[in-house]
């Protein structure tokens, strides 16, 4: 069984290399400091399967106070398909449960069948809700914007 730990600051660039790999990464989203944000953080943290100082698989948690929340759940393209996805989420669900979450949500593109298909087998279902946002910063909102 892969054993996910928290990563460290010195991990940032690995991380974003492999987010962007997985096609996680919009204009308009800085997986670097998406990813500084997160491990600085008391609730929140971004788990890593590092093996001979390579990352293979991350995803990021964190707690709202309400309800545990995953993002950027990632594994490298050679390493697709052979559980690491799987055990990355079961590592989410523990840190969370951990955490004290009485419940986990995630939020996968509508468009990206593949990936939901994966969440629906390990139990997610689709919470009937919409998911509105705003950028507070407006160069934000103008990348969204164009690549909208």
């Amino acid at each position: 069984m892969p054993v996910f730990a928290p990563l460290a600051p010195d991990h940032a660039e690995a991380a974003a290399a492999l987010w962007e790999e997985a096609g996680l990464v919009r204009p308009w989203n800085d997986p670097r400091g998406d990813f500084l944000r997160a491990v600085s953080g008391t609730s929140s943290a971004v788990l890593g399967l590092l093996e001979d100082g390579e990352l293979f698989a991350t995803v990021m948690v964190g707690v709202d106070g309400h309800r545990g929340w995953v993002y950027y759940v990632a594994v490298a393209a050679a390493r697709q398909g052979t559980g690491l996805g799987r055990a990355a989420m079961e590592a989410a669900e523990e840190w969370l449960r951990a955490a004290g979450a009485p419940k986990v949500q995630l939020m996968v593109r509508s468009t990206n069948e593949r990936v939901l298909g994966f969440y629906e087998r390990l139990g997610y279902a689709d919470q009937s809700t919409s998911v509105l946002g705003k950028f507070l910063d407006p160069e934000l909102e103008a990348l969204r914007r164009q690549g909208a």
